[in-house]
């Protein structure tokens, strides 16, 4: 059975929340900088906050980590990208998750309170916009066609109204509910401003209800993350987006290199140099670095290319750089 993207990537937190509920009563609540003097095993607590929509990475990094060091606490909150920054450039947390670069405000921030950190490109989104294998008529849209549809106030229903080329067809709309970060992430792309949308459309925080819906519609029309619509090739035909550049299809190649847009992005993690003296957190920022790709398939978002795993490693060696100097 297809388990839907947005519920996957949230079992993904409730089962890192459990683990980390096991290790901290296995661990009697360990403070943040303590380390077990016993061998090679490591305690205490590692923090983590930011982006709602890479949270799913870092949750699926400390399950796999703490699987390995049962007494390690990893939390990881969802504060935002901006709340996150705000918490880590004040210094109460170890790594930041975040969806954009750092901004010029917030280094500031970091750097008058010493902060010093290195940006890990980590892993990246992609989102498809997918049609009824029914129809035979559309084959790429615009950012601005898209726009046109998915707007407030939107009073588009038929396909001649996107496209005079196109015939006379219902358009019915599926898509994320507003509790999911897919849906910040595409109105935000599309409609200039997350949380911007029509709202008469079919939302649903179960992707299969999105894949159902446009499947049995000719004129259907939705969208989710791309390893859903993978998974559904057999129902359901995927749009090609034109971003300015002419028509693009998502495909794990275009998301990597950004020619897929605006639906593509990198996501990021920026970990504390000072934290790395914790030798709980360095083990984990490894870990995170060593094993992005396991991760990146686990959370159900697109691995790195060759050329950003390099700038990681880079970006590790830097921050251990930093940690000495």
């Amino acid at each position: 059975m297809n388990i839907p993207t947005s519920l996957r990537r949230a079992r993904t937190a409730l089962a890192v929340t459990a683990a980390v509920m096991l290790a901290a009563s296995a661990c009697g609540g360990a403070d943040a900088g303590s380390n077990d003097d016993s061998g090679d095993k490591l305690s205490g607590s590692v923090k983590v906050d930011g982006s709602s929509t890479v949270a799913p990475l870092s949750t699926a990094a400390a399950q796999l980590f703490q699987q390995q060091n049962a007494g390690v606490r990893v939390t990881v909150g969802t504060s935002g990208t901006g709340g996150g920054f705000e918490k880590f450039c004040a210094g109460e947390t170890d790594i930041s998750d975040a969806s954009r670069a750092i901004k010029d405000e917030e280094k500031a921030a970091c750097e008058k309170k010493g902060i010093k950190y290195e940006e890990f490109q980590i892993a990246n989104d992609g989102l498809s916009v997918v049609i009824s294998k029914d129809n035979d008529f559309a084959e790429c849209l615009t950012v601005e066609q898209l726009a046109k549809i998915w707007e407030p106030g939107s009073k588009v229903n038929n396909w001649n109204q996107v496209d005079p080329k196109f015939p006379s067809q219902k358009l019915e709309l599926f898509g994320a509910g507003t509790d999911s970060g897919t849906f910040d992430y595409f109105t935000e792309a599309i409609n200039g401003e997350e949380g911007k949308s029509r709202t008469d459309y079919s939302p649903s925080e179960d992707d299969n209800v999105t894949v159902q819906g446009v499947s049995g519609s000719k004129g259907g029309m939705g969208y989710f993350g791309l390893s859903y619509y993978e998974e559904n090739k057999d129902k359901l035909k995927v749009l090609k987006i034109d971003g300015g550049d002419g028509c693009v299809e998502p495909s794990t190649k275009t998301v990597q290199d950004g020619t897929y847009k605006p639906l593509s992005r990198p996501l990021f993690i920026y970990p504390k140099a000072a934290s790395l003296e914790k030798k709980q957190v360095e083990a984990f920022v490894e870990f995170y670095v060593e094993n992005h790709a396991d991760i990146a398939e686990k959370s159900l978002f697109v691995p790195l290319n060759s050329e950003q795993e390099n700038e990681l490693k880079k970006g590790l060696e830097n921050l251990k750089a930093q940690h000495k100097s």
